[in-house]
């Protein structure tokens, strides 16, 4: 079982930044990638970035550029590094942990963080 806690979302005006966070916790030795992904109002969650467990990264196109994300294996903790933000960033940011588990695998969610942008 494998637990994600998530912290570092707020409010914040247009072009700032915000640095959310996710801890892991629990069986997290086969980790296949970290990630995060948004759901704002009415829309459908949405990919946001990725970070696979040799540290490849992956972007969703609208935030390529003003993001970054990275992990701490020894903290077991990825990070997204949000820039230069929009007000159409404002979302619930859920962190993803994908791992393998017995002959199959398994993805993790975390409760989520509000980010809101204002104009």
């Amino acid at each position: 079982q494998v637990q994600l806690v998530e912290s570092g979302g707020g409010l914040v005006q247009a072009g700032g930044s915000l640095r959310l966070s996710c801890a892991a916790s629990g069986s997290t030795f086969s980790v296949i990638s970290m990630g995060w992904y948004r759901q704002a109002p009415g829309k459908q969650r949405e990919l946001v970035a990725t970070i696979g467990s040799g540290g490849s990264t992956n972007y969703a196109v609208p935030v390529k550029g003003r993001f970054t994300i990275s992990r701490d294996n020894a903290k077991n903790t990825v990070y997204l590094q949000m820039n230069s933000l929009k007000p159409e960033d404002t979302a619930v940011y859920y962190c993803n942990l994908y791992c393998l588990v017995g002959l199959g695998s398994q993805s993790y969610w975390g409760q989520g963080t509000q980010v809101t942008v204002s104009s």
